[in-house]
């Protein structure tokens, strides 16, 4: 499974970004897909979860972008998006895509990462 991100980029505090991420490769591997997700990795910081979502819709979200962040997903292309609203400098970071196929929450495949810079 390949996963390929896009959206990032730089925006003022306050702005919104909405990233997309489309998963690729053979059918029956793409099939297999459970969870898409995006974490996030900050200078000095460890990656952290941001977002999750299921095949059947049920979402996890992290304390720190729940209001503001939404995690959708869309089966028939196999994307997830995430739409990030009122962001605030803490949310610069790089943002990965993942999706997993072994268990319900877990992921093992990851994109490149694409890199979010919010200005004060």
């Amino acid at each position: 499974v390949q996963l390929q991100a896009s959206g990032g980029g730089l925006v003022q505090a306050g702005g919104s970004l909405r990233l997309s991420c489309a998963a690729s490769g053979r059918i029956f591997s793409i099939f297999a897909i459970k969870a898409m997700g995006w974490y996030r990795q900050a200078p000095g910081k460890q990656r952290e979860l941001v977002a999750a979502i299921t095949k059947g819709g049920s979402t996890n979200n992290a304390d720190s972008v729940k209001g503001r962040f939404t995690i959708s997903r869309d089966n028939a292309k196999n994307t997830v998006y995430l739409q990030m609203n009122n962001l605030t400098p803490e949310d610069t970071a790089v943002y990965y895509c993942a999706a997993g196929v072994r268990t319900d929450w877990g992921m093992d495949y990851w994109g490149q990462g694409t890199l979010v810079t919010v200005s004060s």
